[in-house]
């Protein structure tokens, strides 16, 4: 078996996209069964895995829990008994329905995206889309980083204070992304530069 100083940064990378695949998007995929709130056996999780995954590595427990405890972006939970894992938001499965906490967001949260979608997001502000929710950060820095995933970024400011006021509800994912059903146009502070 693998020892956890084996795994490479590349390793550990294609490992966690891999989970994060299963655990947000498809977990039909390796014929896996996640309960209402995201939750996967972790036992069935890493023998199913194994059949299918393309990493060439005999994932083990130990090389799992690397990987979360590794992810710089916390993409997963363990539960407290250390049975199951699930990934802590961004499911675009309609299984999956996490009952998160409401929670009083700071005044003012961010959202990173390409200058290509400004135009939609003025005229239609932010939705979900193939996800349950709008995923916003605390921090502008992070909100640089997922922008830049998707083309030249641009970041957003979200009047949350307004919002909250307004009576829009936000919650805070185990790995402190805060989320949000959709952000109106009229709550969105766009660059003055774009």
């Amino acid at each position: 078996m693998m020892q956890n100083n084996e795994l490479n940064e590349q390793q550990r990378k294609s490992v966690s996209k891999f989970f994060s695949l299963i655990l947000r998007h498809r977990p039909e995929q390796i014929g896996l069964t996640l309960d209402k709130n995201g939750w996967a056996d972790i036992d069935d999780l890493l023998a199913k895995a194994n059949l299918h995954n393309r990493t060439g590595l005999c994932i083990t427990r130990e090389v799992l829990m690397e990987v979360v405890e590794t992810n710089d972006k916390k993409r997963f939970t363990v539960s407290e008994d250390g049975s199951r894992i699930r990934a802590a938001q961004g499911h675009s499965t309609q299984q999956v329905q996490i009952e998160h906490q409401a929670a009083e967001p700071p005044a003012v949260l961010f959202h990173g995206t390409a200058e290509k979608s400004l135009s939609s997001i003025r005229g239609q502000g932010l939705h979900g889309v193939s996800r349950h929710y709008v995923h916003l950060s605390a921090d502008e820095e992070t909100a640089v980083k997922v922008g830049a995933r998707h083309g030249k970024p641009v970041v957003l400011r979200i009047d949350t204070a307004a919002m909250t006021a307004a009576g829009h509800k936000f919650y805070l994912a185990d790995n402190g992304v805060w989320l949000t059903e959709s952000v109106p146009p009229q709550y969105i502070v766009f660059p003055q530069a774009v």
